[in-house]
């Protein structure tokens, strides 16, 4: 465990906003546009993944003529309209109080998604989290996607902080793995709303944000 933790990176679908279902319901509503049939299998290893990397990689797959860029638009559009009209979306569980507390505990915060910018920012206006952070990252706009470390990297270095003053929460294999890699102490986060994640390469797993927090108060 961290001795002297400084900054914590958070990912954002599945680990502060219950969004996850949202996803699933665009990506395939997409699928069935393009007349495609996207096995379990094949879609539990594009979570966590930037959208332009997993419709590059179906493309491949699939032997598919549309252009991805059109595809994650198209997608886009659908998740829009989810959010938009979804009245009950809503945050992780307990996130929010662990995210004031590491706040006012003076923690350094960063955001580090595979989302667009444009997604981030939205989830973030709806429930006021921008004060909290000090940068948001999006894997959409770096050249590789998780489980490449970039996207981890990048965020330690914004963070301003150590890689070994840091910790990643995560809730997939593909972030677990990048976070990993980076060379990141990572939690795994269990989302209850998410059973297709091992989190097996995660230095330790967390089922409840209040763990952090008992966590924190042994260690400072």
């Amino acid at each position: 465990m961290i001795k002297n933790l400084q900054c914590v990176i958070f990912d954002m679908d599945g680990v502060i906003i219950d969004s996850e279902l949202i996803h699933k319901k665009a990506y395939y509503g997409t699928f069935e546009s393009l007349g495609i049939t996207v096995s379990q299998e094949i879609y539990d290893t594009i979570t966590g993944s930037s959208t332009i990397n997993a419709f590059q990689k179906l493309v491949r797959i699939f032997n598919l003529t549309e252009n991805p860029e059109d595809l994650v638009l198209q997608k886009r559009k659908r998740y829009v309209d989810f959010f938009e009209n979804d009245p009950n979306l809503h945050l992780v569980e307990g996130v929010e109080d662990i995210i004031k507390y590491f706040y006012q505990k003076g923690i350094t915060l960063v955001l580090a998604s595979s989302s667009a910018m444009v997604n981030i920012n939205r989830v973030f206006d709806r429930f006021d989290l921008h004060q909290y952070f000090k940068a948001k990252i999006s894997g959409a706009d770096l050249k590789e996607s998780k489980p490449h470390p970039e996207i981890f990297e990048k965020a330690a270095i914004l963070g301003g902080f150590p890689k070994e003053n840091c910790i990643v929460i995560e809730d997939s294999d593909n972030g677990i793995k990048a976070a990993n890699d980076a060379g990141i102490f990572v939690f795994g986060y269990k989302n209850p709303e998410v059973h297709n994640q091992t989190l097996q390469n995660a230095n330790a797993v967390i089922e409840k944000f209040d763990e952090l927090k008992h966590l924190f108060q042994m260690i400072s």
